[in-house]
């Protein structure tokens, strides 16, 4: 039987000392010898056959416990870290101090340390009666016309203007770029909305202020095609302007836009709208509020190596390699405390789940799947089936578990307004009400 004892050399880092007997490892270094006998050929033995003492003289038995160890070495730690109920951060560090033959001992244990890090232990403060404050809800006179402006905008038509491009107008444009004064890329007739960014840096600023027929030169760099990342001259001819023109806001813009019969009928109903976005925004606010507050009452102690890893993963699995334009010290820098602040939220909110007894229902994991399957435009079905091959259901699980930890916190919470007022949280703190988006944490780290 495995034998293992643990050391606490940091709130966050162990080593565990392994200890392996020889009986236990027996069947091991047998079966290396068996796939040995496979492998060599002896005359006068039929492969598979060859007896021990002689693959002991052709490779040496130092050679067979090597190949032994080597093999189950991660078997044996495996066993150890469910002994100990263990789950490494980082990836060992391993030394083997000792194995049969040592010493002359042909049945010395198999001995080996190994060092990693954990997750540490935190002691929760008393979260009850948290005070959190926010901004009181209000709905302006601009917030009001912005969210009828909004819904205009989704009817609006392009016309053709007689006058400069400006910021916001959707042109037809021609391409011409060329590299050390050959031509690479020719386009025409492509439309695009000036202020959009989509296409090449420096195509806003040269098309603002340019008429129809009228041209300019720029320089940029190429971002598509076998010139991608090289730096080009392109000329841009702007063909036509067309600005988007709003329908006017009457009670057939209501009919058309809406199952309202008046343009009154649909402001009132905007403005309802409005309201409710204001209270779902003052609720977000409320639990980003708890959430600070309530970490600065514990202490979580961060491993350094677990997120140098991160952040050397997150570069490597994006193609980047240091130094390059997106592959920068201040970059890796706030990636770092992006990852460093996730930890923290994490093993916060995993304490109080764990206090708390809190358990995710399939019903509530369905919900989550049905929203961020709505947030990514694809099929819930395909969604669920890309979470379940990438082995990503168990992490989806934690970070509803975590929400609903943060809920509890906020539920018990004192939350009032700037002004003094009760914020009343209820229809917030139902699952409904927790929105926050796939996009928003990947932006974080981008």
């Amino acid at each position: 039987m495995v034998q293992s004892t643990v050391e606490n050399l940091a709130p966050t880092r162990v080593k565990l000392e392994v200890e392996v007997p020889f009986e236990e490892l027996k069947p091991r270094i047998d079966a290396t010898y068996k796939s040995l006998a496979d492998q060599i050929q002896v005359p006068g033995f039929r492969k598979g056959k060859v007896p021990s003492r002689l693959i002991d003289q052709r490779v040496g038995r130092g050679f067979v416990i090597e190949n032994a160890v080597n093999d189950n070495l991660d078997a044996f730690f495996q066993e150890a870290l469910r002994d100990n109920e263990l789950s490494p951060l980082t990836r060992p560090e391993v030394d083997v101090t000792s194995v049969p033959g040592n010493e002359g001992d042909d049945e010395a244990p198999l001995k080996f340390n190994t060092e990693f890090d954990i997750r540490p232990t935190v002691e929760l403060p008393d979260y009850k009666g948290l005070e959190v404050t926010v901004e009181p809800v209000t709905v302006s006179e601009e917030q009001e016309q912005k969210v009828l402006d909004d819904l205009r905008e989704r009817f609006a038509t392009l016309v053709d203007v007689d006058r400069p491009a400006d910021k916001g107008d959707t042109v037809t444009i021609g391409l011409n770029a060329t590299i050390d004064d050959e031509e690479v890329d020719t386009a025409e007739g492509l439309s695009y909305e000036i202020g959009s960014g989509t296409m090449l840096d420096g195509l806003d600023e040269a098309l603002e202020g340019l008429s129809a027929g009228e041209d300019a030169i720029f320089e940029t760099t190429l971002a598509g095609g076998e010139h991608t990342g090289e730096e080009a001259t392109v000329k841009v001819v702007l063909e036509s302007v067309k600005e988007r023109e709003l329908p006017e806001a009457d009670d057939d813009f209501a009919q058309l836009a809406s199952e309202f019969d008046t343009i009154d009928e649909l402001k009132a109903d905007l403005k309802n709208q409005a309201a409710e976005e204001a209270k779902t925004n003052q609720g977000v606010e409320a639990r980003e509020n708890a959430l600070e507050e309530l970490l600065k009452l514990v202490e979580v102690p961060v491993p350094e190596n677990m997120l140098a890893e991160q952040v050397e993963q997150h570069f490597t699995s994006q193609g980047h390699t240091e130094g390059d334009e997106h592959d920068t010290e201040e970059h890796r820098e706030k990636v770092k405390e992006n990852f460093r602040e996730a930890f923290i939220n994490e093993v916060v909110l995993d304490a109080i789940a764990d206090q708390e007894e809190i358990q995710v229902e399939q019903s509530e994991l369905i919900e989550y799947i049905l929203s961020s399957a709505s947030q990514y435009g694809m099929d819930p079905n395909q969604f669920a089936q890309m979470l379940d091959q990438a082995g990503q259901v168990p992490m989806i699980m934690g970070e509803v578990r975590r929400r609903k930890a943060l809920a509890a916190v906020l539920e018990e919470a004192k939350v009032v307004d700037t002004e003094g007022n009760d914020v009343d949280l209820s229809f917030f703190l139902n699952p409904e009400g927790e929105e926050e988006t796939a996009e928003e944490a990947e932006e974080d780290n981008n």
